[in-house]
């Protein structure tokens, strides 16, 4: 029987660069992000190139104040991509009919004993990682935001670690403090919950408006500290309940209309020496 299998080159943690595509793609998101929203005060990324080289994309289309100090994207190991272990750019083999194993678990138990075998990073690791980054990064911002700051951040990540990561944000909320913006549906009919949004096209984005409105009365006040000493007995993260998350966008590819798949060279890995072709027809100064 012929086994068939997918490889997947630019998976997991290798450190593969962005293609021509992935860099117009980039570019792309953006000036989108620019035209529509202030500046961004943190960007925080992968520590893998495609990632990096996406968030310079982001910041490079930036209109920044010249006094301020310039913003760097803050790298991290702890937002890679799933670690595929020893399947890190190796065929992931189909189920065979005459067994109950998937394909994966089959080639594992025939590698698993040899000499440097490492295996797929579990869910729980990835969890734990999300987690991690949200309790150090993410949730002091937000905290902050509450007094007289405002905080514009970007985080970009890749596709299976970033629907951990969604989880992980989702978990700092209340439900009853979630919505979604008008004429936005995820789920189609079936309702399906808000911790499974589906997968994330290339540079598909997803926006978020989290707000904090001011207690306003006395009983209010006592209502949040009961809420985070709730939380905090709990031994969570969880938000007070004046603390709102909209979600704007899921997988938000508005960005991408008319952008044609650069043919034969789309999938090259990117030359940052290339020319762009506007470059040839610009207009020289005269002396």
């Amino acid at each position: 029987m012929e086994k068939r299998s997918t490889m997947l080159p630019s998976a997991g943690v290798r450190d593969s660069p962005l293609t021509v595509q992935g860099v117009l793609q980039a570019e792309r998101l953006g000036h989108y992000l620019a035209a529509r929203n202030p500046p961004f005060t943190h960007v925080f990324a992968s520590d893998l190139q495609r990632a990096i080289k996406t968030a310079e994309a982001l910041l490079s289309a930036q209109s920044t104040d010249n006094d301020a100090a310039p913003l760097t994207v803050r790298q991290l190991p702890v937002l890679r991509e799933q670690d595929f272990g020893f399947y890190e750019g190796k065929p992931f083999y189909a189920r065979q009919q005459s067994s109950r194993k998937s394909g994966k678990d089959t080639h594992r138990s025939q590698h698993q004993d040899e000499p440097g075998f490492h295996n797929v990073e579990s869910k729980e690791s990835m969890t734990a990682r999300t987690n991690a980054f949200v309790a150090e990064h993410l949730r002091p911002l937000i905290l902050r935001d509450s007094s007289e700051h405002q905080s514009i951040i970007a985080i970009v990540s890749h596709g299976i670690i970033l629907s951990h990561l969604w989880r992980s944000i989702l978990g700092l909320f209340a439900k009853s403090t979630v919505a979604l913006a008008p004429g936005l549906s995820v789920g189609g009919d079936n309702g399906t919950s808000l911790e499974h949004l589906g997968g994330w096209s290339n540079t598909g984005f997803l926006e978020l408006d989290i707000s904090f409105s001011p207690p306003d009365t006395a009983s209010t006040v006592h209502e949040m500290k009961a809420a985070a000493a709730k939380a905090n007995e709990a031994d969570t993260n969880v938000l007070p309940p004046n603390f709102k998350m909209l979600i704007k966008a899921v997988n938000g590819k508005d960005h991408l209309k008319g952008l044609k798949r650069a043919r034969g060279v789309g999938s090259s890995r990117y030359d940052e020496g290339q020319k762009k072709i506007e470059s040839f027809f610009k207009k020289t100064k005269a002396g």
